[in-house]
This record gives structure tokens, sequence and C-alpha cells, in this order.
């Protein structure tokens, strides 16, 4: 049995036209699963939560095999929701404006490609999992954000606080981004808010600490983007070097860098060449802290509920299975 959460709205409909192609795939192949639609934020984590829980608690060695047909931030609502990790099997159909997950494990374009994958894979592929804790709360909530406010997020995809967070949470109240959508152009949205965003970006510090060793002091950032995969923003390789199990959490970091250097900065991360330029640097760790001198907006694989001045960030590895 599968069962499958489809968010019919993701990519301004896109959702509901793949759902359309893979339900006569699953019914001519005679495969028993039960589906259920997502309705507004924070329904999947909702949904989610009382499936895994019900299907767990009645029977005690049972595996739930999850199918999740949405963008980067359904799948986000979906982990928020899981109350046993190592008894759900996740299958991923994206069908967001980002797909950055599917992007850095090279998934194909063909949603009944994956559909096979999913269906016929027989061990499933272990993935890190990021973890974030919000240390403090400004009380300043993002405009499209659930009503299930948690001190304590997963991240499958990226964490980031400041700039790339504010491109997020812009986007997603966008009426511009389903206008592109429509158009096949939805990675343009993040583009044009990121350059936005980056004029009216405010001077502020950040002191990021590594695990345990010697805090660093940024005088003056943009963001820091912690990530579990290579990309984030529709296409941002922001952590080219990240790898989904070792474990560790790639931080990008772009610093102390005048704005105009950082416009001929951005589009270099499409592919990775963004750390030629002074003041953009890489670190990897298991631990980030990070502590701002004014609270900023935070994201969870593009999805932003709150602003925050100090969070910590820890990679569980090998916690999400994945069905490839």
């Amino acid at each position: 049995m599968y069962y499958i959460i489809v968010n019919p709205a993701s990519k301004s409909g896109r959702g509901a036209r793949i759902w359309s192609q893979i339900r006569p795939v699953l019914d001519k192949r005679k495969i028993a699963y039960k589906v259920f639609f997502s309705k507004a934020a924070g329904h999947v984590i909702r949904l989610t939560h009382k499936l895994t829980a019900s299907l767990l608690k009645n029977d005690s060695k049972s595996v739930i095999k999850l199918i999740v047909l949405g963008g980067d931030g359904t799948l986000n609502e979906v982990l928020q929701g899981i109350s046993d990790f190592n008894r759900v099997l996740i299958g991923y159909l994206p069908t967001g404006s980002s797909n950055d997950m599917a992007r850095d494990l090279r998934l194909p374009k063909n949603p009944v490609r994956i559909l096979d994958g999913i269906l016929s894979c027989q061990k499933p592929v272990l993935m890190d999992l990021g973890y974030l804790t919000y240390e403090q709360f400004s009380g300043k909530f993002s405009r499209q954000h659930s009503s299930e406010i948690f001190t304590k997020r997963y991240f499958a995809v990226s964490c980031g606080i400041g700039f790339d967070a504010a491109v997020c949470e812009e986007a997603l109240a966008s009426s511009f981004k389903n206008i592109l959508n429509k158009m096949g152009l939805g990675k343009l949205t993040y583009l044009s808010i990121a350059l936005k965003q980056l004029i009216k970006a405010r001077k502020i510090t950040c002191t990021i600490t590594l695990d345990d060793r010697k805090p660093i002091y940024l005088p003056k950032f943009l963001f820091v983007a912690s990530m579990i995969h290579q990309y984030e923003g529709g296409g941002f390789k922001f952590c080219p070097s990240a790898n989904d199990h070792d474990g560790l959490i790639d931080v990008c970091c772009i610093g102390n860098i005048p704005k105009w250097l950082a416009f001929l900065a951005l589009p270099t991360a499409f592919t990775g060449n963004h750390y030629r330029f002074n003041g953009i640097d890489h670190y990897t760790a298991s631990k980030v802290h990070l502590e701002t001198s004014s609270p900023l907006w935070v994201h969870t694989d593009g999805e932003v509920t709150m602003k925050s001045s100090s969070i910590t960030l820890t990679c569980e590895r090998n916690k999400l299975q994945f069905l490839l």
C-alpha cells in the first residue's frame, strides 16, 4: 500500500495536472494506494502526522511507503509531520517552482519515469536530514506561514537566514510567481526578487560558530545558507561539494562584500563558481550556530515561518529513507 500526498496547487496547478497523469498508471498496474490532497499551508503537516502516527500505532512492525507529489515546500511539511523516520519510506514526485531536491538527485523530467523508480525500489537510499532550532523568537511571522509554529524544524535541502530567506518569504506571497509559473519561467521569480532584496538589504552583523571551533565574526553579511544538498532557490548551486550522506552541513556564507560585487557574483552561483569572489566563503560542520545583530527571516527548504536572531542547525546522518 502506498499513501500519496498531493499538493494540487503547486506551481499554479501543475500538481493537479501531474496527478492526473499518475493516477491512471497506478490504476492500470493495480497498485494499492490511498490519496490525500493538501488544502492550505500547514495542512500537510497535520495530515502526515495523523496518518503516520495512527498507522504506526496500530501496527508496531509496519513500514509506511509515502509518496509526496508537490514542491520542496510540500516535502518540507511532510518532514515536520513524520512521527518515526525509521519506519517511513518517502518517494518524491517534484511539481514545484524550484525543485532543488529533484535537481540534486537528478530525477528524470518525466513523472511516470520517477514513479517507476519509486515503485521498483527494493532498498531505500539513506540521506542526511537537517534540524533547525530557533533559539530566539522575534514575533514577526511570514505572510504565508501556517498556523503551526514550531520552535524546531527539519529541512531536507537547505536552511538559510538573511537575504535568501527574505527572497523565499516574498516569493511565497508573490502573484508574479504564479504568472511566471504558468509561462514555465518560475525560476525567474527568485532571480528578480533576489535582485530587489539585494538592493534594499540592510547592514547586519553575524557571528558563526562551527562545531566547537573559534567563532567567525562578520561585520557585514548578506546571508548564510546551510545546506544538505547542492542547490536552493530554483537552481543556485551555492554548495557544489555538498554531500547528502556525509553527516555534515555545507555552509555558504556571503559576508563582507559590496552590493555591486554581489550583483556580479549572484549569477555565477547557478554554476557554483561564486567562491572565486572575496567575501564568499565555504565551511563544513556537523553543528552550526548563528547569531545576528537584528532578527532576520529564516527558511527551511524555502518555507519561511518567522524571523530570528539566533538559530542552531545540526545534521542527522542517514535519517531520511528515500525511494529512488
